[in-house]
Formats: C-alpha cells, structure tokens, sequence
C-alpha cells in the first residue's frame, strides 16, 4: 500500500469530525468536490468504505471509526515531532507543564520543589490556561500535564492518579441556589454553563470561556455558573460569586499525565516527585476551607 499524506489524514478527519462534507469543506478551507474525490481515492487507496452516505447523512463505518482514532494519532505524533524539533533547537532544555489555573489541588508548590531537589532537573515553564489541556501534550507543546478525569481526554496519554475530590458550584449571589447550603445535579438543569465535558446533564451550553477572569466576571454578571474541583475555588474567589457543594457530583480526580512513548528522564523524575507528594499530602491532609464558605 502506497505511503498516505497527512494532507489525506486532515481532510479524513475533518470530515468525520464534522459528519458532513461542506462543513468539514469549510473547516479546511478547500472546496467540496476537490475533497469528495480525494476521500474517494483515500476508500480506494485502503480498499475499505471509511463513511457510510445515505440520503444526504454521513456515517462513519467500522473501519471509519478505526482509521479516525489512528490518524489522530498520527496527526499528533507529526505535529509533536516538529514542536519537539524547535524546542530542541532553540538551546535552553525546558521541562513545559501544561494545566488549567488552579488545576493542581495546592499541589504544585510542593511538586515543583520536589523536582527541583533532584539531581539534573530543568527548568520548569508552566503552560496555563483554559480549554484542552491534553492537546499540548499530543502535539509535542508540553511534556507533562495536570488534567482531570474523568472529563480530561487521556487516549495516547499515560497518567497518574494524585488526588480525589469533590466537585461544586459557583453561582453569583443573587441566584436561587445562592442561599443553599448545597445543591445536587438535578438543581442545575435549565441552568447555562460553559460548554465542558463536566457540564451536567440537563443544563444549556453558554459560551466559551477563554480564562479563569472571564468565567468568574460571568458569573458575577449572571451570565454563567459553572462546575468546577473544588480545590479550584481557592483562584477563583470574587465579589459577588459564591461557592456551595453539589452532593451528588461525581468526584474528579487530579491527574498527572504524559504522552505515552515520552522516555525522558525529566519527565520520570517529575513523575515520580509528583507521586511522592501525592502520598504524603493524602497521609495529612490540609485544613480545608468549610465546603459552603463564599468563593
């Protein structure tokens, strides 16, 4: 079988991420025809059918859904091999850790002194923000990474568990659940919220939150509430803004995470100092703020 082109796993994916042509068209900046018949030569090229076409629905196949998972990961691995490639060339060895702002637990001070203990460490650079988290992981942005599961995406990845907890609510102070001790899943229907993975069941999808200050001026104004660990609460404290437990929540779990063919040192000795400051603090763990306190 001839060697394919990421140009042919690109338009693949776009197509049956977007489950039809135009879009997915749109989305690559192409016209439709061109990429019709270059999915067409693809099916060929493969010898299998990749997307089932039937009155004007677009379907992925067995095959489709295989060939998908496969060449996103290719598509990773080519983008992690250029990013590593400048990284590299730019001189000055780094370690990048990627994580949402307050995504580590309280942890972080403790891990990074750890690390910076050890013998041979690099540099730490730290990569926050809203958003994916994982994505700089698989494109060769970042070499380690803080996310949470289950809502995190951790296919390709290998990961760590550090610690488990709760989740709540941040709401603004005139809302009806304002004065509640605690609410459960149930009480958020109907309710709009950033469009995460985490999002319950039964809410509406508002708008995409960019950062931590946007979020909490959302919800401040009314606009928003969100769903969020609870140690995140502690960098996300505003007038106006109130933090109370959902009971019935699934608990999240903070993880440590790494692309799965990273063999470097640096990365195992972050590892390894993360997981032994994960032990010691779930031995003794902190006095925490009382769970229906203000954010």
């Amino acid at each position: 079988m001839a060697d394919l082109e990421t140009r042919n796993l690109r338009y693949f994916v776009a197509v049956a991420e977007e489950l039809h042509f135009g879009r997915a068209a749109e989305r690559l900046g192409i016209a439709q025809p061109p990429l019709s018949r270059a999915i067409k030569r693809l099916e060929a090229r493969l010898g299998v059918e990749l997307l089932a076409r039937s009155g004007g629905r677009v379907t992925l196949t067995e095959a489709g859904e295989v060939f998908l998972r496969e060449s996103r990961r290719a598509l990773d691995a080519v983008a992690a091999a250029a990013h590593r490639a400048v990284r590299a060339g730019r001189g000055a060895r780094r370690l990048v850790l990627t994580m949402k702002p307050g995504g580590d637990a309280g942890l972080l001070p403790a891990i990074l002194a750890a690390y910076e203990a050890m013998p041979g460490a690099l540099p730490v650079e730290i990569m926050a923000g809203a958003g994916d988290r994982s994505a700089p992981l698989r494109d060769g942005r970042a070499d380690v990474g803080m996310l949470h599961s289950p809502y995190s995406d951790l296919e390709g990845l290998d990961a760590e568990s550090l610690l488990v907890e709760r989740q709540v609510v941040l709401l603004p102070t005139g809302h009806r659940l304002a004065a509640r001790p605690w609410v459960r899943l149930s009480d958020l229907r109907g309710e709009t919220m950033p469009p995460w993975p985490s999002r319950p069941v039964g809410s509406i999808a508002g708008q995409n939150v960019i950062d931590v200050g946007q979020l909490m001026q959302l919800i401040a104004l009314g606009r928003t509430i969100a769903v969020v660990p609870e140690s995140v609460r502690d960098v996300m404290r505003q007038d106006g803004v109130v933090c109370r437990p959902v009971l019935d929540a699934p608990p999240t779990t903070v993880v440590l995470a790494w692309q799965q063919d990273n063999c470097s040192t640096a990365v195992a000795a972050f590892v390894r100092a993360a997981t032994e400051v994960a032990v010691r603090a779930a031995a003794s763990p902190p006095a925490g703020v009382p769970a229906t306190a203000d954010a």
